[in-house]
């Protein structure tokens, strides 16, 4: 499945992984999140609520990552930042942008992407 990240009249797209955090993260769709920039590196955004599903984690960041936070229950895209290293309790892989990450990371420190499934 994929998606749609809008900001503003630009967009960028992901395929999201075929595990139970990115199914339950379906059914939140369409959404728009309030995403920020963390560390030069990432968006974070707070999602509604929690998302749900026994995924394993993952200890270490990738550009082009989509991922949830459990903690904060945030959705975030790295956008810098390969390899770095995750603390516990890890990161929930969510899936990987396709096009667009220049959109993303040149967004700014305060930006509402809509997130919509496509087709």
């Amino acid at each position: 499945m994929r998606i749609q990240l809008t900001v503003g009249d630009q967009q960028a797209t992901a395929t999201l992984e075929d595990n139970a955090a990115a199914r339950d993260l379906l059914t939140l769709l369409p959404v728009t999140v309030e995403m920020g920039d963390l560390f030069g590196r990432e968006k974070p955004g707070r999602l509604p609520r929690a998302l749900g599903g026994d995924v394993e984690p993952v200890f270490t960041y990738r550009v082009g990552q989509l991922a949830y936070w459990p903690p904060n229950h945030d959705i975030f895209i790295v956008y810098d930042g390969d390899g770095l290293r995750v603390p516990s309790p890890g990161l929930i892989p969510l899936g990987t942008v396709d096009t667009g990450l220049d959109v993303i990371a040149a967004a700014g420190d305060d930006f509402n992407p809509a997130i919509t499934a496509l087709a």
